[in-house]
This record gives structure tokens, C-alpha cells and sequence, in this order.
């Protein structure tokens, strides 16, 4: 159990295989409703990288790093923090992708768009969610590449490329309260 237990990649294969015989335990048949509920869980999985990358972000690695020694710091900007965002990049597209899926195949996606009565709810939600993607790809990524020494840049300009990128990661840790609030809440409020 160990040497699956060491290897992240095992650990997850593990993971797949119980919900496999779990899956094979609990359904018979698989219809539009199992369907629906499996992307929804796809859904919730990659909601939880996502946003538990970016509560890590917050919550631990931009207040830590002023603390870190100047000659520990290449350990996180050269390892740590491409590989978290790598995830958190991806974990985005995957939460969108699999959202949207959701929306149409329960049916609710074009009124929530549009922000009709009785899907107002996740579509704020929705929308939140959205902009909080964009916002990883269109203005973090980029100046994380920069701060990072990803691409190269002056010292001046990663300074400013890291304030940017912490700046919007700060902006959708803001969004992900009332994005998760909108997500839990529809089933009751419509």
C-alpha cells in the first residue's frame, strides 16, 4: 500500500479504481441522470483544485514568501509555484468546461446566462466563475510568467508583474465567496 501511496500518480489511479467498483456497487445502468450527476461530480473535483489553489495561494504562499530567506525563494518560484500554477490553470478550464456541460445537460444553461428567474442564482454564479477564469489566463498567468522569471524581464518589471498577478489572484479569492455561495445555494433559491 505504500509504494501506491508514494507516487501521486498511483495514489490517484488508486482513487479512479475505488470509484470504478464503487460506481459498479452502486448503479446497474447508466442514463442521462447518472450522466448528468457524473459530470457534476467532474465538476465539483476540478471546482476543488481550482479553488483550493487559489485559497493555497492566498491563504499561505504570498503571505509566506516575505518571510522566506532570499536564498530559499528560487525553491518556490523555480519548482513550487509553476507546478501549483500549472494546476490551478488547468483546474480552471476543467471547472468552466465541465460547468457549462452541466448547464446544458441539465438543461438551465441559456437561462442562467441570461440571468432568468429561477437561474439567476447559479447564473451569477456562473458568470463569477467565468470572469474568475479569465482572470487566471488573461491577467495572472501572464504577470506570474513574468514575476516568475518565466519569460524573461527586468528586475522592476517582475516587481510589477508580481504585484499584478497577486493583486488578481487577491480578486478572485474575493469572487470565489459569493461564486461557491451562488454554486451551493441554487437548489434552494433559485
Amino acid at each position: 500500500m505504500a509504494k501506491i501511496l508514494e507516487n501521486l500518480y498511483r495514489a490517484l489511479g488508486a482513487g479512479i479504481v475505488l470509484t470504478v467498483v464503487v460506481f459498479l456497487l452502486l448503479h446497474r445502468s447508466v442514463d442521462q441522470v447518472y450522466i448528468a450527476f457524473f459530470v457534476r461530480w467532474l465538476h465539483v473535483l476540478s471546482g476543488i483544485l481550482w479553488i483550493g489553489l487559489l485559497w493555497y495561494f492566498n491563504f499561505v504562499q504570498i503571505p509566506t514568501m516575505p518571510k522566506i530567506p532570499a536564498e530559499l525563494k528560487p525553491a518556490v518560484g523555480k519548482f513550487i509555484a509553476p507546478e501549483a500554477l500549472f494546476w490551478f490553470r488547468w483546474a480552471a478550464v476543467a471547472t468552466v468546461v465541465t460547468g457549462l456541460v452541466l448547464s446544458v445537460l441539465n438543461g438551465y444553461g441559456h437561462d442562467a446566462f441570461m440571468l432568468k428567474e429561477g437561474s439567476r442564482t447559479i447564473g451569477i454564479g456562473m458568470w463569477l466563475g467565468l470572469f474568475m477564469a479569465a482572470n487566471v489566463w488573461f491577467i495572472i498567468w501572464p504577470n506570474q510568467k513574468k514575476a516568475l522569471g518565466i519569460v524573461p524581464t527586468d528586475d522592476a518589471s517582475k516587481a510589477a508583474a508580481a504585484r499584478v498577478a497577486m493583486l488578481g489572484s487577491r480578486t478572485n479569492f474575493v469572487l470565489s465567496l459569493p461564486m461557491l455561495y451562488c454554486m451551493v445555494a441554487q437548489q434552494n433559491v433559485g
